[in-house]
């Protein structure tokens, strides 16, 4: 509900402020005193683009502010949360205009961008101007219109749940397929591979091993020279080192006694030929196990050549990535293996989606079809009210081949305007003055069902006058009890039924002409409306019938 707009030096506006009622809203005035000047001051904080001409002094600013309360407006507040704005029970619009032409815009003080002001006026405000096929021809109004009529909230959610699943379950078997024919192509190429590797049969490390290995027995005889010459030196040649140290320790017991250094000398003098007799024989088992082995040599070529060809192969450089390799192959295979039971298990989620999907579908086509009749039949009522006795409406609903979001249903508002029987889609047939009152009527009927924003109605009284004017201001007023309405009229029929009457007027102010409003009291709102009957000075009569049209 908009509460306050705040205009400040926009057009011929020096500075007004109006506080509306959170019901029917009425602006009246003379022609050209300025009632589209406010429409043009709310586009703004709307969204609209700005025009630095609009200022009307070129040394100030432009500012424009509108204050709305959000309580119970969910889908408002969740804008807010996600775009990280204040949320307060009060939000406020604002839009400043620099004399450069640069503007910005603020939610609760806070810059937002044009696309975010849009965004959420959209959701604050309908505005409906002469000439502006609005969002009547809109086929997802069109469709939350007969939803709403119908009672499908509950299981059009529902739908859209399961629709969102379909689809989802519909991209992963794209995505199973697309992949099965990617390893379908694959998979000669790496089964050749992986046989080549598992028929190799590496263990780890064992490439390193066998290089190991094959650097011993290829330098068998030097090494068992070296180790032979080792061994004799130890503890078999004439003087070996092992029994001489023994003999030395012996001789230097004798006198350990008689010197406590001497005696920890010859402590590590045997420590040190127990070790090197346990070295000695360490050396001799070690010289029974070289031995020049040509056959295991050759197989050991053999096994580095194999390994070394699949490294260069698979551009590795050790047997452990050999290894890495060949199980990534492997999985690849079983994937193969695994991905036709994923797939079947994908089409028959799908199917059981799709079924499920076409009686919901179902369910909300009959829902729409059985309460079309009933919709255009009061529609149409309301047209011949309103001044439209030849203006009928028809919805069109037809059956989709496909699945959308909605269900299986196309569904268009067509119109005829004078009886020709030849309906045509709104924006092809409706006038600006036709397609505001069909939204009104429209509007009208759904009020209780949709969560309807405020909705300002600029000049929809076009071209009607007498009882049609009255049939609007009754359908305004009944609209106005569930939602906030702010109609700028020329029919005393229609500004009779204002729970809250405006009055846009002209002034003399330091030698300029300027727009002000101000809020009517009773007696001026008779005077007004018996003005608007009769002209400048208006009869008794005038003003005794526009006593009685308060009164009403």
């Amino acid at each position: 509900m908009l509460t306050k707009l705040v205009i400040q030096n926009y057009a011929i506006i020096d500075l007004i402020e109006i506080n509306f009622s959170k019901h029917f809203n009425i602006i009246t005035g003379e022609t050209g005193a300025g009632k589209s000047i406010l429409v043009g001051a709310l586009s703004l904080i709307l969204g609209e683009r700005a025009d630095s001409s609009s200022l009307l002094n070129k040394q100030k600013k432009c500012f424009v502010e509108g204050a709305f309360n959000i309580e119970g407006r969910k889908n408002v507040i969740i804008f807010l949360n996600d775009n990280e704005f204040v949320v307060d029970d009060e939000l406020v619009l604002r839009r400043e205009i620099a004399a450069n032409g640069k503007s910005r815009g603020f939610i609760n003080d806070t810059p937002a961008n044009l696309s975010q002001l849009k965004q959420l006026a959209s959701m604050l405000v309908d505005l409906h101007q002469q000439f502006d096929t609005l969002e009547l021809g809109d086929a997802d109004f069109q469709r939350e219109v007969s939803d709403a009529l119908a009672g499908n909230e509950k299981l059009l959610s529902q739908y859209v749940l399961l629709y969102n699943d379909w689809k989802q379950t519909q991209q992963q078997l794209e995505q199973l397929t697309s992949q099965k024919n990617t390893f379908q192509k694959e998979l000669d190429y790496n089964q050749f591979l992986f046989d080549e590797l598992n028929e190799a049969g590496f263990k780890n490390n064992e490439l390193e091993d066998l290089d190991n290995e094959l650097q011993t027995l290829s330098n068998a005889e030097e090494i068992k020279t070296a180790l032979t010459s080792a061994v004799y030196d130890l503890k078999e040649s004439d003087k070996p080192i092992v029994q001489s140290l023994k003999q030395l320790i012996n001789k230097l017991n004798a006198f350990a006694s008689f010197n406590n250094n001497l005696n920890e000398l010859i402590t590590r003098l045997q420590s040190t030929q127990i070790e090197l007799a346990d070295i000695s024989n360490e050396l001799e088992s070690l010289n029974d196990d070289v031995n020049y082995d040509e056959k295991r040599i050759n197989y050991i070529n053999e096994r580095i050549a194999t390994g070394y060809r699949l490294q260069k192969k698979h551009s590795v450089q050790s047997t452990n990535e050999l290894l890495v390799i060949q199980g990534e192959l492997e999985q690849k295979l079983n994937a193969v293996l695994n991905i036709d039971e994923a797939i079947t298990s994908n089409q028959n989620k799908l199917t059981q989606q799709q079924q499920q999907l076409e009686t919901m579908a179902a369910d909300l086509s009959a829902k729409r079809k059985k309460i079309t009749p009933l919709f255009e039949q009061n529609v149409n009522i309301l047209l011949a009210q309103v001044g439209m006795p030849n203006a009928k409406i028809k919805v069109a609903i037809n059956d989709a081949l496909a699945f959308n979001q909605h269900g299986k249903n196309t569904i268009a508002f067509l119109f005829d305007a004078n009886k020709s029987n030849r309906f045509e889609p709104l924006y092809k047939v409706a006038s600006g003055g036709e397609l505001s009152r069909l939204m009104l009527c429209i509007k009208s009927l759904v009020a209780e069902k949709i969560n309807l924003p405020t909705l300002i109605f600029d000049e929809i009284d076009t071209g009607i006058s007498g009882e049609a004017a009255r049939q609007v201001g009754v359908i305004l007023k009944q609209l106005a009890k569930q939602r906030q309405v702010i109609s700028i009229t020329h029919q005393p029929q229609i500004a009779g039924k204002a729970d809250a009457h405006f009055y846009v007027y002209k002034q003399i102010k330091n030698d300029a002409v300027q727009t002000n409003i101000r809020l009517l009291n009773k007696d001026e709102r008779i005077q007004a409306i018996a003005q608007m009957l009769a002209g400048e000075k208006p009869t008794a009569a005038a003003i005794e019938n526009a006593r009685e049209m308060i009164g009403n």
